[in-house]
């Protein structure tokens, strides 16, 4: 008789996150793996924890995301995946908590992704509350931001958007001091599924309507029958690489998942931040150009433990 697969999650908090908030991921990661112990699926877990990561204010997602360059607008980007096909997401999504609750609910529709005004007004239709998730750690992080742009010369509200990072300001600015753009949650459940899930409040100093990679298929994240992957990072970066879905197809193709991971990162030059995680049948890995917070939680299913 063969041995079941152990039940895993792995969660991250952002590529140049602060590594003293991988309590959070921690925490995140406990939650998925709780929700796959009382049998539920893949899906179930990774939702789980990423709603637990949009919860905690530290991390750039849901409560705590990013405001736009405008000092006023928040939106909010989000996905999930699973091994058996199924894919969900919104962009620039406004006024709601848990974005990552409405990506799922996209999945169960006829649509893949939906954005904008209808992302929120679909939010509304299936009972989302309105909700402002601007905080003073928001506020803060991008009034020094423009601080410094104001420094450098760069007069962010009168520039064309092409000269706003310009002559290194850019590479300077980008994913401002607090870390960088995305939580994620990758997770193994009994029988072998898998499922990705992804949410992010956007890169600093963002026009109205940018969309990052997290809603991205294939790019913020990726899900097949040999496992499950989720990046974090640049997204205009991420997106050109399909970064996920590569890194998903060197797992399909016999790579050790850590490898894998760490073949992904070294796609890309030092100066573009960039992580991932991923699990597999053989297990989970992480790898990152940047200090990330990482959770891992495993466990045997409940019929090895001999609960009903």
């Amino acid at each position: 008789m063969s041995v079941p697969s152990t039940l895993l999650v792995l969660t991250h908090g952002g590529a140049g996150a602060s590594a003293a908030h991988a309590d959070g991921c921690q925490r995140a990661a406990v939650v998925g793996l709780s929700t796959l112990l009382r049998k539920g699926s893949a899906l179930d877990a990774a939702t789980a924890a990423a709603v637990v990561l949009e919860d905690d204010d530290r991390f750039n997602a849901g409560t705590g995301s990013n405001l736009r360059l405008d000092g006023r607008t928040i939106q909010m980007d989000a996905a999930v995946a699973t091994s058996e096909g199924g894919y969900g997401a919104v962009g620039a999504i406004e006024r709601v908590k848990n974005p990552i609750l409405v990506a799922r609910t996209v999945l169960g529709s006829p649509h893949a992704l939906i954005v904008g005004q209808g992302a929120t007004a679909l939010a509304r239709r299936i009972g989302h509350a309105d909700y402002d998730p601007t905080t003073p750690r928001a506020r803060a992080k991008l009034d020094r931001a423009l601080s410094i742009l104001r420094q450098a010369g760069v007069a962010p509200d009168q520039e064309p958007a092409a000269a706003r990072w310009q002559g290194g300001v850019r590479e300077r600015l980008w994913n401002f001091d607090d870390g960088c753009d995305t939580i994620g949650a990758v997770a193994r459940a009994q029988g072998g599924t898998f499922a990705a899930a992804c949410s992010t409040g956007g890169t600093l100093l963002m026009l109205r309507g940018r969309v990052g990679d997290s809603p991205i298929y294939g790019a913020g994240l990726y899900a097949g029958p040999a496992g499950a992957v989720c990046a974090t990072g640049i997204g205009e970066e991420i997106i050109r690489h399909l970064l996920s879905r590569s890194v998903y197809e060197w797992i399909a193709g016999g790579t050790p998942v850590g490898e894998a991971c760490r073949r992904g990162v070294d796609l890309f030059p030092g100066t573009v931040d960039v992580g991932l995680i991923a699990v597999a049948e053989s297990g989970g890995g992480a790898a990152a150009n940047r200090p990330m917070p990482v959770g891992r939680a495993e466990a045997s299913p409940p019929a090895a433990q001999g609960l009903d």
